[in-house]
């Protein structure tokens, strides 16, 4: 019989959705040694706590996360909570001994990182950072071809995430628009989702010069109803509150195999929703990526015979490429929410075989260290060196 591992899950509205969506799902198409049970869910609110824990198949619903992360019952702490929340429950949940996964970005700052990892590595847990993209069959090719050799020495890396959910001025001033609990805006959540890529596609990033913008500086604050934040206007838009975190940003990156590299990162893009891409361009070949086309990834070989050389778009859905052979035949897509049960799926994996999964802490502490180089960067307007 499968060992079966309890799970404590801190966050219960769109992250936690999607993570709670895995865990029902990784052992069917998944099935190993270790399965998840979906012991507790916790949050602040009960009533919308308690409708998420009914509707997605929790047994139990919390709402202090100090007592579920010291229970006896529970193996892995699941954080998909705000980012001022992830040092404090991710270091009480090290020292409880409980395997964790945490959401991206991993903290507030850099020191902040550095502490979790030394908690969790003094601990001796596993710890994983949910950097979802990395898991998507196409990206997860794109590695393997780069490991091959099939594009030779890399040269650039050019990637933007593009969204435009906050272009209307009148959307609330939201927690993610907060820099007391979000950190930054767009960057963290956004650029480190295409720093975590490059670092998995290309290598250490040693240097950064960037910029940052705010583009709408005060917006009407949320209306209160009842214990939910809702995103309404009050009447007549009178109260607004700061924008405390940037809009857009946007940096140039030198890495330590030489290669060179340009990152965006916006929520002012009028019609993209999650265009998420990379175009990655060496001396044999070149690969392009986009997540809004995510079972798909474009290749260039310069070994192709001279007069039908371009760009083919490979279809990853056949068995071959990675992750696919649980799912459907070949051509029958994946989405979005299947990123989330390959997570599950390897830290499931790690967990049993006792290796150490990534990315894990320490790739999460390093995304930081490049995030906030970026932000010291745009503060200064100087070139900033990021230390290994």
């Amino acid at each position: 019989m499968p060992r079966e591992l309890n799970v404590a899950l801190i966050g219960y509205k769109f992250m936690g959705k999607a993570h709670s969506h895995a865990y029902r799902d990784v052992d069917f198409f998944f099935p190993s040694d270790c399965r998840p049970v979906m012991k507790v869910i916790c949050g602040r609110n009960q009533a919308p706590l308690q409708d998420a824990a009914d509707a997605w198949g929790w047994q139990e619903y919390e709402t202090s996360w100090e007592k579920v992360v010291e229970r006896d019952d529970i193996d892995i702490v699941d954080i998909a909570s705000p980012q001022n929340t992830h040092r404090d429950i991710a270091v009480a949940a090290a020292k409880a001994g409980k395997h964790i996964l945490l959401e991206k970005p991993m903290a507030m700052n850099e020191a902040e990182a550095r502490e979790m990892l030394a908690a969790a590595r003094e601990a001796n847990v596993k710890h994983m950072v949910v950097f979802n993209y990395r898991r998507v069959p196409a990206v997860a090719y794109a590695r393997r071809l780069i490991d091959e050799g099939k594009i030779g020495r890399i040269f650039h890396f050019r990637a933007c995430y593009l969204q435009d959910w906050i272009v209307d001025e009148q959307f609330p001033l939201i927690w993610k628009l907060r820099k007391e609990t979000a950190g930054s805006g767009a960057h963290g959540d956004l650029n480190a989702h295409l720093i975590d890529l490059a670092r998995f596609l290309v290598g250490e990033l040693t240097e950064v010069v960037g910029q940052t913008h705010n583009f709408v500086t005060e917006r009407p604050l949320p209306v209160e109803t009842g214990e939910l934040s809702t995103m309404l206007t009050a009447a007549g838009g009178a109260e607004t509150g700061q924008v405390t975190v940037e809009d857009t940003a946007s940096f140039l990156a030198r890495f330590d195999n030489g290669a060179v590299g340009t990152f965006e990162a916006t929520r002012f893009a009028p019609g993209r929703r999650n265009h998420n891409r990379f175009e990655i361009y060496g001396s044999k070949g070149s690969l392009v990526f986009d997540f809004e086309r995510m079972n798909e990834l474009e290749y260039y070989s310069a070994d192709d015979e001279a007069g039908s050389q371009g760009f083919r778009t490979i279809l990853t859905t056949d068995e071959a490429h990675p992750y696919v052979s649980a799912w459907w035949p070949p051509g029958h897509a994946i989405g979005y929410e299947h990123t989330f049960v390959h997570q599950v799926a390897d830290l499931l994996q790690a967990i049993h075989e006792d290796t150490e999964p990534h990315p894990n802490f320490h790739d999460g502490w390093k995304n930081q260290q490049a995030l906030d180089a970026v932000l010291r960067s745009a503060e200064s307007g100087a070139r900033v060196t990021i230390s290994h």
